[in-house]
């Protein structure tokens, strides 16, 4: 399901004009740290552009390898529509990073979450992030856009 979300992340990043800079996908929430190309985006078309292919993927995988999995995903919405869900409801952390300072902190933040979480003891240990491409230009997951990274925060 990693590589599923890499898959869609990265299309996504075709489609919608954003830099990819970070990320890690943990085994409950994932962290990313995007630069969009253009003046004008919308960062629910974006998010939306990731994870609704994502959730059309691992649905359909549930309902055909796991469906009692499926049932724990169900979601009765106020209108009494029934749905699968596998994102929680309601945004998540957004902000605007423009500090260098900031970018550089976010970026050893987001790759430091499985050391702090106890699942490797180096960030570019983790199979699922971009530590690695950045600690030893492994593209093993995903190849993050360093180049408008590095000329960004210097």
């Amino acid at each position: 399901m990693c590589r599923w979300f890499l898959e869609s992340l990265d299309r996504a990043r075709g489609k919608r004009a954003f830099d990819l800079w970070a990320f890690v996908i943990m085994p409950e929430h994932v962290h990313l740290l995007i630069w969009p190309r253009t003046q004008e985006y919308s960062i629910s078309r974006i998010l939306y552009d990731i994870k609704h292919p994502f959730s059309l993927k691992v649905c359909r995988y549930f309902r055909k390898h796991a469906p009692v999995f499926l049932q724990k995903m169900r979601d009765e919405q106020p209108n009494g529509k029934v749905c699968h869900r596998f994102w929680q409801r309601g945004g998540g952390y957004d902000r605007n990073l423009l500090e260098p300072e900031v970018i550089r902190a976010t970026l050893d933040y987001i790759h430091a979450n499985p050391v702090r979480r106890g699942l490797v003891d180096s960030p570019e240990d983790w199979r699922w992030s971009s530590a690695a491409y950045y600690a030893r230009n492994d593209p093993s997951a995903l190849v993050p856009d360093s180049q408008t990274l590095y000329e960004t925060i210097g």
